[in-house]
C-alpha cells in the first residue's frame, strides 16, 4: 500500500497508521512537520525528522487514516 508523497502534502494534513509497529504519524502541512503517536499513548511532544526509519516504514507500508481516527487513537494488541 503505502503513502504517496505527492502534492497532497502541500495542500492538507495527512494521517498515517502503521499497525505493524502500532504507531501513527501526523503531517502538519502548514508547519511542514511530522508528529508521532504510539497506540495507547498521547502524541509525542517533539517533531519527527523526515529521515526517521519508523516514519519511512510507515510511509512505505502504512495506510492513510482520517483525523478522527488519529485523535481517537488505538489500543495496543498486547
Amino acid at each position: 500500500m503505502g503513502i504517496n508523497k505527492n502534492d497532497e502534502f502541500i495542500k492538507r494534513d495527512i494521517y498515517i497508521d502503521y499497525p505493524f509497529e502500532e504507531v501513527m504519524f501526523r503531517w502538519n502541512h502548514k508547519e511542514k512537520k511530522f508528529y508521532r503517536k504510539f497506540y495507547g499513548e498521547t502524541e509525542y511532544g517533539k517533531t519527527i525528522p523526515a529521515e526517521n526509519r519508523l516514519l519511512n516504514d510507515a510511509m512505505r507500508f502504512g495506510e492513510e487514516i482520517d483525523m478522527r481516527e488519529y485523535k481517537d487513537g488505538k489500543n495496543t494488541n498486547a
